[in-house]
């Protein structure tokens, strides 16, 4: 769910549109917006009542209490209502915290009614259900609706009848209005699940003798059910909160993210703050915020986003070089900390994505030196060690300090580092290497490292597979086109003097009882070749692996070699990473839980085979 909110008049548009009551709804659409760019000639001709009715006017911005603040203009002609806009239309205004400009305005007819008639009703949604608040006051002056308001819980599929609303809701209200009320609130009910509202609130809800009047209105809509409610909701406009504006680069990266696959979201929360990210991942941005606040850097908070998604290197720097373009707009006295921040990917490759953020930081090298930018990255995942090798030379040949850290520094560590809270380690990262990212302290640890490796076993087999259909010999591969070639299961950092244990264990067990090992026998003689040109070119465990499970599949006897072939090709291989990981990640939370303390990364170099006696080193 992701709850988003609209303004007044869209959401009196679709009730007036789509509820469906006995109760006589009065005043459907009437209401006019108005602006600095309104003209009022046109205007009148559009809305001819704004001549001959007295008028309401209230900014329509996300603003909450209008009325104790000052902002509501009550039983005013159009004249009036003009005079009145005049100090405050394209006025700065604090709210609260808050200072924005009011710039929309809404009006609509004046509705002459007592206190008596005033009602307050909201829904809003849960995780059990949907919540009714029903009180028999309303207005201005209703208080502490939490603890006042009688409520009821609808829950997920059941419906809601106007029995169980007046028997449970409408206690005290007088008897002439409980069955306008109940059928109002019911079909209300229905329009707020039709059109996916996540909250509605009607602040005073006026039921007289001719009817309902709908005064004050704030909802909010599920925006990821725009592909259902379409048809009625039609291009809906989600307004920025009151002082917040809407601006132009936050659009470009909306319509960057439209275009793509990926994700690519960007909120500029104040502009001139000196603390900058660049997260990747959801989950990790919320992380980073939060850390950031924690130490004390709300004030300073410049923006929250995320590029998740596996973004191309084009994607990548265009997101990049719109954030770099930002805060190098005005300097602040302090410099300035951008945060290149994210756990560690499942599928998206770091160093791809790096090479575009690196681009982007070379071409904004100057603004960034002249406005003191100290850049902190950590980040985890597939090509890891690549991206942050890129990452700290660029910082070498430009002079803008890098401080890069990878898996065994723990994920918002380098928040504290950016925030002075914590030094920054003058040693470089311990090496890593292509399994650790995620070997934990946890019982669970076995089975994340030995299965989430399938994730790369698909394109293993694809390697192998279109190098075996030539039927010809390894040697030849390798001497007609050399390095670009090279299979994606060679390990660039084990040698092959120090051989890992887990592939030779995987080796004797596949000899001695796979039926045949076609695949990885010419996977073993392509490693012969290219140990000969790089003594660190070795068959690592992930195409091990790979080429061994495709081997099974062709030679245990259940299936014919184009059913083997099939099942690789439909992404068979892909099913046991995601199955593999679920379970990996279930036994972390567990031990997490267990244990009572957070995710624990236990350093490579501290991290030793226990072995039969024979076959220890």
């Amino acid at each position: 769910m992701s709850a988003k909110a609209i303004s007044e008049q869209t959401g009196k548009e679709f009730l007036y549109k789509y509820i469906c009551t006995t109760a006589a709804v009065q005043n459907r659409f009437r209401y006019a917006t108005a602006t600095a760019e309104t003209d009022w000639e046109r205007l009148t001709q559009d809305h001819p009542w704004l001549l001959t009715e007295r008028l309401v006017v209230k900014p329509d911005q996300l603003i909450k209490r209008r009325g104790k603040l000052g902002l509501v203009g009550v039983d005013l002609d159009l004249q009036g209502v003009r005079e009145w806009l005049k100090p405050r239309l394209m006025r700065e205004t604090t709210v609260g915290k808050a200072k924005g400009v009011l710039k929309n305005f809404l009006i609509e007819p004046f509705v002459p009614h007592s206190q008596e008639e005033e009602f307050y009703t909201c829904i809003y949604a849960t995780r059990e259900g949907d919540y009714v608040l029903f009180h028999h006051e309303g207005g201005v002056e209703v208080g502490d609706v939490d603890s006042k308001a009688l409520r009821l819980l609808v829950g997920v599929d059941e419906k809601l009848t106007e029995d169980a609303v007046t028997e449970q809701l409408l206690v005290h209200v007088p008897d002439e209005k409980k069955e306008v009320l109940a059928s109002f609130i019911v079909g209300l009910f229905n329009l707020y699940e039709d059109l996916y509202f996540t909250y509605l609130e009607i602040n005073p809800l006026v039921v007289n003798g001719e009817g309902v009047y709908v005064l004050d209105m704030a909802a909010k809509i599920d925006a990821t059910a725009d592909f259902i409610c379409k048809p009625k909701w039609g291009d809906v406009e989600f307004p920025p909160p009151f002082g917040r504006e809407a601006y132009p680069e936050e659009a470009y990266i909306a319509d960057l993210d439209a275009k793509s696959g990926a994700s690519l979201k960007l909120t500029l929360l104040n502009p001139r703050g000196r603390i900058w990210t660049m997260v990747a991942g959801g989950g990790a941005s919320v992380v980073y915020s939060d850390t950031i606040c924690d130490l004390g850097g709300v004030d300073e908070l410049a923006n929250y986003g995320e590029y998740s998604g596996a973004p191309s290197e084009q994607q990548t720097y265009d997101y990049a070089k719109t954030i770099l373009s930002l805060m190098t707009c005005e300097k602040h006295p302090d410099g300035k900390v951008l945060i290149i921040g994210g756990s560690i990917a499942n599928f998206t490759n770091v160093a791809a994505t790096f090479k575009g953020i690196v681009r982007a930081i070379k071409d904004f090298q100057g603004p960034l030196k002249e406005h003191e930018v100290t850049i902190f990255v950590r980040r985890g995942g597939p090509n890891y060690q690549e991206g942050l090798r890129v990452m700290g030379e660029v910082g070498k040949t430009t002079g803008i300090p890098i401080h890069v850290f990878g898996t065994e520094t723990h994920m918002t560590a380098i928040v504290g580092m950016a925030l002075g809270h914590r030094p920054i380690p003058n040693q470089p990262p311990v090496a890593a290497h292509t399994a650790n990212f995620l070997l934990n302290s946890s019982s669970s640890a076995a089975v994340s490292v030995c299965v989430c490796v399938s994730v790369f076993l698909q394109y293993e087999y694809v390697w192998y597979r279109d190098m075996n259909k030539c039927r010809c010999r390894p040697a030849l591969h390798w001497s007609d086109v050399g390095s670009k070639c090279l299979p994606p299961t060679l390990e660039r950092a084990r040698p092959i003097n120090n051989p890992d244990m887990r592939v030779q264990i995987l080796k004797d067990f596949v000899k001695q009882h796979f039926p045949a090992t076609q695949l990885l026998d010419y996977a073993l003689d392509v490693e012969k070749i290219t140990t000969s040109k790089k003594p660190n070119l070795i068959l690592n465990v992930d195409g091990f692996i790979g080429v061994a499970f495709v081997d099974l599949l062709r030679t245990c006897g259940g299936f014919t070699r184009d059913e083997a072939d099939e099942f690789v090709e439909i992404g068979a291989l892909n099913g046991i990473f995601v199955l593999g990981r679920s379970m990996g990640f279930i036994g972390h939370y567990l031990d997490q839980k267990r244990l009572k303390q957070g995710l624990y990364r236990h350093p490579w170099d501290d991290i030793s085979y226990v072995l039969p006696e024979h076959m220890s080193m």
